[in-house]
C-alpha cells in the first residue's frame, strides 16, 4: 500500500461526497478496458466483458502487451480508461445537428477523439487539438490509425480558436488537472499533488474555457471533464462558467454505478463504487452569442491548391464525395460537405493532419500514404497480401525479411487477419518497408515468444 499526501487524505476523509473508502479503493488494481473500432475488423478478446455506458467497449481480464498486437497498430481497437468512456453516454443525451462541427480541445493522446470520431461515423467534422507539439504528433498517429476521413488535427493554443467565433456545435474540454483520479496507477501523480497544484489547475482550467468560449455556436454545448475529485476543479469551475458566461448547466442523471456531482452538477466515476478510475464530466449549453463572423473567410490558404487531376489517384482512392487538395506535392482528401470549413481551419489554425493524406505525387505516379491505407471508406484494395503475426511484428519494427509466395511487384498492402497494417514496395528480390519510421515498434519484438 502506498501513502497519499496528508492534505489529500484530510479533504477526502472530510468530504461526505467521497469518504474514506475512496482511499482504500485507490490502492487496488486498476481495471483494464478497450474500445473497438466499428469501422474495422470484428473480433473478440478472451473473456471480455461489455461496458454498459459505451458502445463497442469492453473490460479485459488480463492486460495484453498492446505493443505486440498488430491489430492495435492497425487501429482495430484503442486502450482507454472505462470512466472516460462515459463521454459516449453523454453524447447520446445531447441534441446535435445531423452533421455537427466538434472540437476536442485538449485531445492527446486521442482516446476521446477516436470515441467522438466513431460516434460521428464520418458525418460532420471533428477538429482534434493538442497544444504541445510532441503530443500533437502522437494524437495525429492515433487519429490516422483510427481511420475516419472527417478528422482534422491541429496544434494550437486554446486562445487561437477565438479566430473562429460561433463555429463549433460542440466543444469538449478534457482539462489538464491535478490527476487525483489517476492515483491508483500513477504514483508520481500522488507525489506531485498539493493544494497549490489544485488551485493552479483550477485557474488554468478557467483560462482554457474562457479562451475557447467564443468559438462555441449559439445553443452549442461545452462538455467539461477532469480526472479529479475535488470541487475546485469541477463543480466550482462549472459554477464559475455560468457566472461569467451566458451558459446553462445541462442536467444528466448519473447512470449505472456512477455518482451525481455535488449540488447535482455533473457526474463522477469513483473507484470503489464504479469500475473506473476517477473521472468527472459535466455539460453546459451556450445560450447566446454576438453573431459575429467578421474574422472568418480570409482565404489565404497558405499555398494550398485544389487538386483536380483525379486520374492520377483514381486507382488508389474513392473520389465520389471528396474534395482533394495539393500541399507540397502531397494530395489531401477532405469531405466535400465540409470543404468551406476546412479552408477556414487551414486559414486560421496550424494543421498537422488535413483529413486524409492520400499520398505524394512523384515522377512515376502516386506514392500512397499510410494515412490512406488506414481509412476504409477512401482506400481501394491494392494487392493485399496476408502475413503471420510474427511477420507483422517484424514489419512494424521496421525490418525487412523474406515473404514466401509474394509475387506481385510494386505497391503491396500487407494485411494481418485481413486488416491492412502497412505498405511495402516489392522490387523482386527484396521489398522496401514503407511503414512510417515514427510509428515503428521500439521494444524488443522477441517478447512475442513470451505470449505464445
Amino acid at each position: 500500500m502506498h501513502s497519499f499526501p496528508i492534505d489529500f487524505i484530510e479533504y477526502v476523509t472530510n468530504d461526505s461526497h467521497l469518504g474514506e473508502s475512496l482511499l482504500d479503493a485507490l490502492n487496488t488494481q486498476s481495471p483494464i478496458s478497450i474500445r473497438k473500432n466499428p469501422l474495422k475488423l470484428s473480433f473478440s478478446f478472451e473473456n471480455e466483458e461489455l461496458i454498459s455506458w459505451c458502445e463497442h467497449a469492453y473490460y479485459l481480464k488480463e492486460r495484453p502487451i498492446f505493443t505486440l498486437d498488430p491489430l492495435f497498430h492497425a487501429g482495430v481497437y484503442y486502450s482507454q480508461e472505462a470512466g472516460s468512456m462515459l463521454l459516449d453516454y453523454v453524447l447520446h443525451k445531447l441534441v446535435l445537428p445531423t452533421a455537427p462541427k466538434v472540437l476536442d480541445l485538449c485531445a492527446a493522446p486521442g482516446g476521446k477523439s477516436t470515441l467522438i470520431a466513431s460516434k460521428l461515423n464520418n458525418n460532420g467534422l471533428l477538429v482534434s487539438n493538442e497544444v504541445i507539439n510532441q503530443r500533437a504528433k502522437i494524437l495525429k498517429e492515433n487519429c490516422s490509425k483510427w481511420g475516419y476521413e472527417n478528422v482534422v488535427v491541429t496544434n494550437n493554443d486554446p486562445s487561437d480558436f477565438k479566430r473562429l467565433p460561433n463555429f463549433f456545435d460542440l466543444v469538449v474540454v478534457d482539462a489538464p488537472c491535478s490527476g487525483e483520479g489517476m492515483f491508483r496507477k500513477d504514483l508520481q501523480a500522488r507525489e506531485e499533488w498539493s493544494t497549490d497544484a489544485v488551485n493552479l489547475c483550477a485557474s488554468r482550467q478557467k483560462r482554457i474555457v474562457a479562451d475557447v468560449w467564443d468559438s462555441i455556436a449559439e445553443n452549442g454545448y461545452l462538455i467539461y471533464s477532469t480526472c479529479t475529485f475535488n470541487s475546485f476543479e469541477n463543480e466550482e469551475n462549472i459554477k464559475w462558467i455560468t457566472t461569467n458566461f451566458d451558459a446553462e448547466i445541462i442536467s444528466i442523471d448519473a447512470p449505472y454505478d456512477f455518482v451525481q456531482g455535488r449540488d447535482g452538477i455533473g457526474i463522477y466515476g469513483v473507484p470503489g463504487r464504479s469500475k473506473t478510475e476517477g473521472f468527472f464530466i459535466a455539460v453546459l449549453q451556450k445560450k447566446a452569442s454576438d453573431g459575429s463572423n467578421a474574422k472568418l473567410g480570409r482565404n489565404s490558404n497558405k499555398g494550398l491548391t485544389q487538386f483536380k487531376d483525379l486520374s492520377a489517384i483514381a486507382n488508389w482512392v474513392e473520389t465520389d464525395t471528396t474534395t482533394f487538395y495539393l500541399w507540397n506535392e502531397n494530395v489531401l482528401a477532405v469531405p466535400a460537405a465540409f470543404n468551406h470549413e476546412f479552408l477556414l481551419l487551414q486559414d486560421n489554425l496550424h494543421l498537422v493532419k488535413w483529413g486524409v493524406e492520400v499520398g505524394e505525387l512523384a515522377r512515376k505516379g502516386l506514392i500512397p500514404s499510410h494515412d490512406l491505407l488506414m481509412c476504409p471508406s477512401l482506400r481501394k484494395e491494392i494487392h493485399p497480401f496476408e502475413i503471420t503475426r510474427e511477420q507483422a511484428l517484424k514489419y512494424l519494427h521496421g525490418d525487412t525479411f523474406t515473404i514466401e509466395g509474394l509475387k506481385e511487384l510494386g505497391m503491396i498492402q500487407l494485411t494481418y487477419q485481413n486488416e491492412p497494417i502497412g505498405w511495402i514496395k516489392n522490387i523482386g528480390n527484396r521489398f522496401n518497408n514503407l511503414y512510417p519510421k515514427e510509428y515503428r515498434i521500439r521494444m524488443n519484438i522477441h517478447l512475442i515468444h513470451d505470449k505464445n
